[in-house]
């Protein structure tokens, strides 16, 4: 019996709580405008961290935070080449002093270095 009085009840969708007697957290509207010149408010907890940045209801991009600091700048690192991540690993000198050798060892000609069957069509 108790099987059917649930049957068709929406217990999933529907919920039968109330806000009678509930104390809601003191809320502050906090308003984002977007590049677009969409304009929108967000409820905030008044004790929240405000984000100086959401996302368009409208139209999907960054709104800022009206009558508020911008986002803050990332400090972005200047990209390491490979000279940086070498000279990191070596001094001037070590660098001079292992080209002078590789240089001596191709001039000396003891490095046998294959040439590709096409290479030699096009120099001949």
């Amino acid at each position: 019996m108790s099987e059917r009085a649930l049957r068709g009840t929406r217990l999933v969708v529907t919920s039968y709580e109330t806000d009678r007697g509930i104390d809601l957290a003191p809320r502050q509207a906090v308003e984002y405008a977007c590049e677009k010149g969409h304009r929108f408010e967000m409820p905030f907890s008044v004790e929240a961290e405000i984000p100086p940045e959401w996302e368009c209801k409208v139209c999907g991009t960054t709104a800022l935070l009206v009558d508020g600091d911008g986002p803050e700048e990332k400090k972005a690192k200047p990209a390491r080449t490979h000279w940086d991540m070498l000279m990191e690993r070596r001094t001037r000198e070590e660098l001079e002093e292992v080209l002078e050798e590789r240089l001596a060892v191709l001039r000396s000609g003891a490095m046998n270095i294959a040439v590709h069957p096409r290479d030699s069509r096009k120099s001949a």
